[in-house]
Parts: C-alpha cells; sequence; structure tokens
C-alpha cells in the first residue's frame, strides 16, 4: 500500500466513524464513507484487547498485506479496518474469505 492511500490523522478517522456507514464480522469491522478524491485511503486500527504492540503491528501488517491483494484504490472512498480479537485465531485463508465478504457488501453500496 502506497503512503498516498493510507489514513492517519485522527480527525479523519472520527469523521469516518461518525458516519456509521459500517458492516462488520466477527474477525473484523470495517467503517466506509464516500471521500472527494480519485482513489481509497485505509486505515487500520486494533485496539490494546488484541495484543501487546508487536502482535498489534503484526496484525495491521497483515491487514494490510490483505487489502492490497483485494482492494482497486481507484474508487473514491476511506476505508477504516477495526481488528478484532478472532483474527488473531483464524488462519490466513480464513481472514481473507471474511475481508473480502466485507468488502462485497461495502461494493454493493456503491
Amino acid at each position: 500500500m502506497k503512503k498516498i492511500y493510507s489514513l492517519k490523522k485522527n480527525k479523519d478517522f472520527q469523521n469516518i466513524i461518525k458516519s456509521k456507514q459500517s458492516v462488520g464480522c466477527s474477525t473484523l469491522v470495517i467503517y466506509y464513507l464516500k471521500n472527494e478524491l480519485n482513489y481509497t485511503r485505509v486505515g487500520i486500527s486494533s485496539g490494546k484487547k488484541v495484543g501487546n504492540a508487536v502482535i498489534r503491528n503484526r496484525t495491521k501488517r497483515q491487514v494490510r498485506a490483505l487489502l492490497d491483494s483485494l482492494i482497486n484504490y481507484e474508487k473514491s472512498m476511506d476505508l477504516i479496518v477495526i481488528v478484532r480479537n478472532k483474527f488473531l485465531e483464524q488462519d490466513y485463508e480464513n481472514n481473507l474469505k471474511d475481508l473480502r465478504y466485507l468488502l462485497d457488501k461495502i461494493n454493493k453500496n456503491f
């Protein structure tokens, strides 16, 4: 994922979450919002309940790798992916399947 495609600012995160457009499953929650840009921006969050800093950063890297294989960055939307505890318990294929399912639900709304 290129740096231009990432969300970093707390203000951006709060605006997307306040829109209350979300889809979720047992492993992930995705908040989404249409943006004015010509590309998709993604923010990844994993809370302290997921684990210590090493585990949280590893899960963020895994989610980023999953997103790179699934997302078309040419759409105009902002996404926030929130990782839940069960993400760690599942293997790569099931996590990929869950993420693909959630992204398909979002694409039906756009």
